[in-house]
């Protein structure tokens, strides 16, 4: 088996933005008991979502010292020794951010997808990355799930932002959003640090998201060669964790 396990968030371990379930949160600190495994979670959203989504809801006692947090997409690391502490972040400049933000403002409105209703901004500076969220942050998912189930619209605003913006990485997210980052750095980037930090083989990763298919935010994991399995949604993640238990066991 893999020596270190390592999740997307959104759609795999939880549903988009909600935190995890109970079930999740007990095999994922069974996961982090097994001897000689480590655990990572790379995610387009921001820290706070981490904390918010995983952290708060792991059983007291987990053993936080094998898991690394790599927020928005790998421009962000996590470590605990006693507390959290962040090892590097890829910022974006200014210039940068104001170059993404009018490109997605451009593209949307062009693509003819602009939603007529929203539940907060479309549009989040998460310093080392831009989100574009199509019904907003606060969007509930039921409305989310059925705005782009066969992510056609946002694969037309991607192909005008890879147009307009050749210097950054463009990513499909989540079930509404898609996250901009500075060139070469996405969950590739991550794995590779991943990589150079713990001095893990990538050919010793195991990669578990919902979003492997091309153009998918996770898409980038299946160019380092880490062995990726796609999941369908949390319950299938479950099922992957307790086989991963079984066989380490």
């Amino acid at each position: 088996m893999k020596t270190l396990i390592v999740f997307d968030l959104d759609g795999t371990l939880a549903q988009s933005k909600a935190a995890i379930d109970e079930e999740m949160g007990t095999l994922f600190a069974t996961l982090l008991r097994v001897p000689h495994v480590r655990v990572s979670i790379i995610s387009g959203g921001d820290w706070p979502q981490f904390q918010s989504q995983v952290l708060g809801h792991l059983p007291q006692g987990a053993d936080l010292s094998k898991l690394s947090m790599l927020p928005t997409n790998g421009t962000r690391f996590y470590q605990y020794d006693g507390s959290w502490s962040q090892l590097y972040a890829e910022n974006l400049s200014d210039a940068q951010k104001a170059k993404i933000v009018d490109a997605l403002n451009k593209e949307v409105a062009a693509s003819g997808f602009a939603a007529t209703k929203t539940w907060g901004p479309t549009i989040e500076d998460r310093e080392s990355q831009i989100t574009y969220s199509a019904l907003g942050q606060e969007a509930p998912l039921d409305a989310k799930k059925t705005w782009d189930p066969d992510f056609a619209k946002r694969q037309k605003i991607k192909a005008a932002l890879d147009r307009d913006l050749p210097d950054f990485s463009v990513r499909l997210g989540g079930t509404t959003s898609i996250d901009v980052t500075l060139p070469g750095i996405d969950k590739a980037y991550g794995i590779r640090k991943l990589r150079d930090i713990l001095g893990i083989p990538t050919k010793d990763m195991l990669y578990v998201g919902d979003a492997l298919f091309p153009g998918g935010n996770d898409a980038p994991a299946r160019e380092t060669g880490a062995f990726c399995i796609q999941v369908r949604d949390p319950d299938e993640t479950k099922r992957v964790i307790e086989t991963v238990i079984a066989c380490e066991s």
